[in-house]
């Protein structure tokens, strides 16, 4: 007779789960704060938003978005902390260019197989992002696919949630030609490029991960740098001094500055302003990439441009908040059509 049959015998443990959760339960209570209410392992997760009463007008700001395929350099490095602060600081990125903060941050992994120590590892990086960020990890899913994923793969999605009173909401609106373009420093490739970037590395390089790329980091070291957070611009946001703030994300400069730009002005961007990253330099000249591709695919080292008229440039350039980021100014608005012009 045949045995019965249990969810284990199509790959998905359901005790192994359990053996997970009490760490990662650990992991994300590290990140709640005042506004959460209930506690870990409820159906959903419950954030007090009453204290928004003190803005006139508050308005939800929300971004979904995922690590794509950096990820199998963690499958091959079998480094997965840093995948976990890519995605918290990649969706805080993309509500803070518009004036929100961010208040709560909600992840999924889809994996083949349910590894404790893997799953902790993604979680600390999510965790770790998330105090660093003043983001709360109220909730998220773990879900076991072995038919979907292959062997050691996984996927790594998160969907965050801020606020922005209304009338501080960035949205280009008051740009103008004079106004001035600066750039923050990014920490190499954050989340974006990494199809191309891998096959150039590995194909046309035909260097493993393990392999020193400078400074006695390896290849994989250095593409898994974590995406950098920059939530330390917030208070100049708040201020109102910025006129327009871009993340500098899929589309490189070109793609990512026109979502901003009126369509009377142009941004003229001038990349003699910084030097590229040594990896970046590495990408173009062993990949033969062009450089209008290079500036349309990566961020090229600048991960964060704010737009601000020309008597606020130095509050950006002297703040002592930003000034890890190395802001430099990078270019101009210019009478134009809403384009960006490298």
């Amino acid at each position: 007779m045949t045995a019965p049959l249990k969810y284990s015998d199509a790959g998905v443990s359901i005790d192994t789960w359990n053996t997970v959760k009490g760490r990662i339960g650990e992991l994300v209570a590290s990140t709640y704060n005042s506004h959460v209410s209930g506690k870990f392992g409820q159906f959903g997760g419950m954030f007090d938003v009453s204290f928004l009463k003190g803005m006139d007008s508050p308005i939800l700001v929300s971004s979904t978005d995922s690590v794509g395929t950096k990820v199998k350099i963690a499958f091959d490095t079998k480094v997965y902390n840093s995948v976990g602060m890519d995605i918290v600081n990649h969706c805080v990125g993309d509500i803070l260019v518009m004036g929100a903060r961010p208040l709560f941050f909600l992840d999924y992994i889809g994996i083949n197989k349910l590894i404790p120590e893997v799953a902790e590892q993604i979680v600390e990086g999510l965790a770790n992002a998330c105090r660093m960020n003043d983001c709360v990890l109220i909730g998220g899913e773990t879900a076991e696919m072995p038919d979907i994923y292959g062997v050691g793969e996984f996927d790594l999605v998160g969907t965050i949630v801020g606020v922005v009173d209304k009338e501080k909401v960035i949205d280009g609106a008051s740009i103008r030609a004079g106004d001035v373009v600066i750039g923050l420093r990014s920490s190499g490739l954050h989340t974006n490029g990494f199809s191309l970037a891998r096959k150039i590395v590995t194909e046309v390089g035909k260097k493993k991960y393990s392999d020193i790329f400078e400074d006695g980091k390896t290849f994989g070291q250095t593409l898994l740098e974590p995406h950098r957070s920059y939530i330390k611009l917030f208070p100049l946001i708040d201020k109102g001094i910025v006129k327009g703030c871009v993340h500098i994300t899929g589309g490189g400069f070109v793609d990512n500055i026109d979502r901003v730009l009126p369509l009377d002005c142009d941004a003229v961007i001038n990349t003699g302003a910084w030097t590229p990253l040594p990896i970046f330099q590495y990408l173009q000249k062993t990949g033969g990439v062009e450089s209008a591709e290079m500036y349309r695919t990566f961020n090229m080292g600048v991960g964060m441009v704010v737009i601000v008229a020309q008597e606020d440039a130095d509050s950006i350039l002297r703040d002592d908040g930003v000034a890890g980021f190395e802001p430099v100014v990078i270019g101009e608005i210019v009478p134009g059509s809403g384009s960006v012009k490298i």
